[in-house]
């Protein structure tokens, strides 16, 4: 830390988080646009990404000459890891554990959703028409979840809660684990989701998982299944998944992210009646910008003080490894 009191660059876009009062008593604030970001690090010990998709750090690196800790207010890191940001000594924090509950809660309503067809009931409300039909039930149920870590074990608690079967996709397979039992290998996926009857996106975006669900996954799963993603667009193969879902390869779809946002005009997926498409909103739910403050804050008040910090990113993985501390 510099002598004296530490510098904080805050990147921002829109508005700026609650807690920085406070902080500004105990550090130097520079509140700074994409823009603005360049002339803003020379001297700086520490950076919140506010605009938490900005990609904008790589592009300012040079001029980084004292930064020691960059916190990003989401769990998700994609978009700021590079190359000289690995290779250095700066940490690196995220905002896990508060987005676990609200995506766990997303991803059950459009497992419900879908299910019980409330999009076609919607349909025939909008055009005055009494049709009855049956729905499904999603008691045992077989549920895949691509992604172990925070966000996918409150999902597959909820999920079990329901009555669903749950397992999960990691890095590593074991049979041992305390919330899916049985972890398979992302290599195995193709081998493993015809199983299941939804398949659930929730993992990291890094070199190993972009493009995981590609035309050989989905032509594997059950012409009956679906698939959720509330991880990131560049999970799938986006041309391909458009294909199976208007081929019927697939039953249907629920996606809160693209691999271009927003959604293109001219993508497919918008006119798919099989499809539920929401605005990257999973883990947004009300009060989300004062839970990232306050958990800014206390980062903050932990790296003033010298203590260790919470969820630290493995910067060669892309995510807070298992065991990690965490909030929420």
């Amino acid at each position: 830390m510099s002598a004296g009191r530490p510098v904080l660059v805050v990147l921002y876009k829109d508005d700026l988080p609650d807690c920085l009062p406070l902080i500004e008593a105990a550090a130097e604030v520079r509140y700074v646009r994409a823009a603005e970001l360049a002339g803003a690090m020379p001297g700086a010990d520490a950076l919140l990404l506010w605009d938490f998709f900005s990609s904008a750090v790589e592009d300012v690196w040079a001029h980084a000459d004292s930064l020691k800790w960059i916190h990003v207010a989401a769990a998700g890191v994609d978009k700021l890891l590079f190359d000289g940001l690995r290779q250095s000594g700066v940490i690196v924090t995220n905002s896990r554990g508060i987005f676990d509950r609200p995506i766990a809660e997303f991803v059950l309503g459009s497992i419900l959703a879908m299910a019980k067809d409330l999009p076609g009931s919607l349909r025939r409300q909008q055009n005055g028409v009494w049709e009855h039909r049956e729905n499904e039930r999603i008691d045992n149920a077989r549920a895949l979840v691509v992604g172990t870590g925070s966000i996918g074990r409150e999902t597959a608690r909820l999920l079990r809660a329901v009555g669903m079967r749950v397992e999960g996709v990691g890095r590593t397979s074991r049979t041992d684990d305390v919330d899916f039992t049985t972890v398979h290998a992302s290599a195995d996926l193709a081998a493993v989701v015809g199983r299941h009857d939804y398949v659930v996106l929730i993992a990291p975006l890094t070199d190993a998982t972009r493009g995981l669900v590609d035309a050989a996954v989905l032509a594997a799963m059950k012409p009956t299944a679906r698939l959720v993603n509330v991880g990131r667009g560049e999970l799938v193969h986006e041309d391909a998944l458009a294909d199976a879902l208007g081929r019927g390869i697939i039953a249907g779809a629920a996606l809160d992210v693209f691999s271009t946002e927003p959604l293109p005009a001219t993508s497919p997926l918008w006119r798919m009646e099989n499809v539920l498409i929401s605005a990257h909103l999973s883990g947004d739910a009300t009060g989300w910008l004062e839970r990232l403050s306050a958990l800014f804050a206390d980062n903050f008040e932990r790296y003033a003080a010298g203590a260790e910090l919470l969820n630290v990113v493995d910067k060669e993985l892309g995510f807070v490894p298992a065991g990690g501390q965490r909030i929420g």
